[in-house]
């Protein structure tokens, strides 16, 4: 809709931003931190842009004051930033490593001396190097039990002073790329590994909104969401429903479960019909029933234009990752969806779509479909 006059955000607004520990903290094996998967990937040949990694970065772990005073001076509200899974326990598991504790304490104390409000995210994509040699990480069973200790570690340590906690950033971009297209770790490319993989983090995230319940009654859970709302190319109804099936595929698959408990039946009949389904084990679905985030948290980059995809169509394509524009094709799922160019809309140099109006459809689409559920 056009605004004649738009509204105000209100004076609590928490404006701010974010980072990710591997993206900013560098230290990367100094005071008794394990190396994480992140640090072991990017330090194989093609991996990274320009062979780049986060060894160093800019430094955050040793110059985290003077960072929260220039965020002071920036005006921010808000500081999300997620701890590193080994710089806690540096094996994913048994004992702790209290000077990774006490560094996380420290930025949160500075943080409050600036009324800068600390949100914390306990997974943004660095799970331990050991954990994956052990039992393969996410397509383990086991690492629910390991995560859930860690969580519960934090929970107990920071839940006095942080009220805001986000358990998994952006499930849908480490399950997808880790074990579907294969560019981040652990690099594998089976689709049936990924759905049981993302099945797997599903529960745990569960689990852990299960215990945050316990130990930080006060405050408030949730996952975040990479939120890409799909178009239509035009209004060929073949390419309508194509946009429905990738709404389904990309989208509702992953908000579904958190915020209903449940997978979306189309989708999931799609996946038992060619061998892709989840082991489902007894149990599940209840805990995903009931442990119920307070928000989920949606990040927004772009949004992408579809139509039609025969079931012999594409399927992967190939990413930009040079920064050269043009270097990306089209991709999909057979018999769902085939990703093409919106006429409308310029790209980046990564060619991501330029597009702001997608987020208020995109927001949009989702408070409709919790007004339909309640």
């Amino acid at each position: 809709m056009e605004h004649q006059k738009r509204t105000s955000f209100p004076n609590h607004f928490l404006w701010g931003s974010a980072s990710a520990a591997y993206q900013v903290e560098g230290a990367w094996n100094k005071a008794g931190k394990g190396p994480s998967v992140w640090d072991i990937f990017t330090k194989k040949e093609g991996m990274t842009y320009k062979g780049t990694n986060g060894d160093v970065a800019v430094d955050h772990y040793h110059r985290y004051r003077e960072d929260v005073a220039l965020m002071a001076e920036m005006g921010l509200k808000a500081y999300r930033f997620s701890i590193a899974w080994s710089r806690i326990y540096p094996i994913g598991k048994g004992k702790v490593n209290e000077q990774g504790l006490q560094f996380y304490d420290d930025l949160i104390n500075e943080l409050l001396s600036y009324d800068i409000e600390p949100i914390i995210t306990v997974y943004h994509w660095d799970v331990p190097q050991a954990l994956m040699d052990e039992y393969g990480a996410w397509e383990s069973r086991k690492i629910i039990d390991d995560f859930t200790k860690y969580c519960i570690t934090l929970f107990k340590r920071y839940g006095d002073r942080v009220t805001y906690w986000v358990t998994m950033n952006e499930q849908n971009v480490f399950i997808g790329l880790g074990y579907q297209a294969g560019i981040h770790p652990p690099g594998v490319k089976d689709t049936k590994r990924m759905y049981q993989a993302n099945h797997i983090a599903n529960v745990a995230n569960a689990k852990v909104i299960q215990a945050f319940r316990k130990y930080v009654p006060a405050g408030k859970v949730g996952p975040s969401f990479a939120y890409m709302p799909g178009y239509p190319l035009d209004s060929k109804p073949d390419n309508v429903l194509a946009f429905e099936n990738v709404e389904e595929q990309r989208n509702y698959w992953w908000m579904d479960i958190y915020a209903f408990g449940q997978y979306p039946q189309i989708m999931w009949n799609f996946l038992e019909a060619h061998s892709l389904a989840p082991v489902v084990e007894p149990g599940d679905m209840e805990l995903l029933k009931e442990a119920k985030p307070d928000f989920m948290g949606v990040n927004y980059y772009r949004s992408g234009t579809v139509e039609s995809n025969p079931l012999d169509g594409i399927s992967m394509g190939t990413m930009n990752t040079t920064g050269k524009k043009g270097t990306s094709s089209e991709s999909g799922v057979p018999g769902l969806f085939k990703t093409v160019k919106n006429p409308f809309l310029e790209v980046t140099n990564w060619d991501w779509e330029i597009d702001p109006i997608g987020l208020r459809i995109g927001l949009r689409r989702i408070a409709t479909a919790m007004d339909y559920q309640f």
